[in-house]
């Protein structure tokens, strides 16, 4: 993954300074920031990302996608080969990377919110959003999948619950959670438009004071 720093933004910063000008309200206030979905596998990160992003006429990335692309190989090769420290590592540089592209919704893997650094990196150029749901929700997405490297083993369902014991606590920092219910996608997508345009007048509010 030695290359996983060298991608060209996708839009050059005029044309994402029109787009902006354009689109969505909550695209507009922005600025720089982009919009990090983070949450377990399952929780609808990719999907409701997709959705969000072209309601907001933004751009959309997924991390994962840029991490195999980097890699030339597929993530649970990456997991095989180099070993699960190796893909944080190129997981963490893709992000920081990404965060200077925006704006855009990001959509992350799993575990990069775990990352003390990555998590810092957020706060700093982005506003993150917690994609929350139950177990039973996660396991009946993730089953449709035999692609997730850490539930390749005989007890997947055990393997999410000790996930959600140690990374649900972390997930909580995200400056917003929104509950990914077995629902259509774009209420999901409307809840989130809706809590960060809450989240924006208590920004201005605050700024105001």
């Amino acid at each position: 993954m030695n290359n996983i720093s060298r991608f060209n933004p996708l839009d050059e910063a005029g044309e994402q300074t029109e787009s902006r000008r354009r689109g969505h309200p909550i695209s507009r206030q922005l600025g720089r920031r982009s919009i990090v979905l983070v949450g377990l596998m399952g929780a609808g990160k990719s999907t409701v990302g997709r959705r969000l992003a072209q309601t907001l006429k933004l751009p959309f990335r997924d991390a994962d996608h840029e991490i195999e692309a980097a890699a030339g190989m597929t993530i649970p090769d990456i997991f095989a080969i180099h070993g699960e420290e190796h893909f944080r590592d190129g997981e963490r540089r893709v992000i920081a990377r990404l965060l200077q592209e925006g704006p855009m919704v990001l959509a992350t893997g799993g575990g990069a919110f775990m990352n003390e650094e990555t998590r810092r990196n957020i706060a700093e150029q982005g506003i993150s959003v917690w994609l929350k749901a139950d177990l039973d929700v996660l396991m009946r997405r993730v089953r449709k999948r035999d692609t997730r490297p850490l539930l390749r083993n005989p007890d997947p369902e055990g393997t999410m619950r000790r996930l959600m014991e140690i990374r649900y606590p972390v997930y909580a920092l995200a400056d917003l959670t929104i509950d990914s219910h077995e629902a259509p996608h774009d209420r999901v997508v409307a809840d989130t438009i809706k809590a960060l345009g809450s989240w924006f007048e208590k920004e201005k509010q605050g700024s105001a004071e």
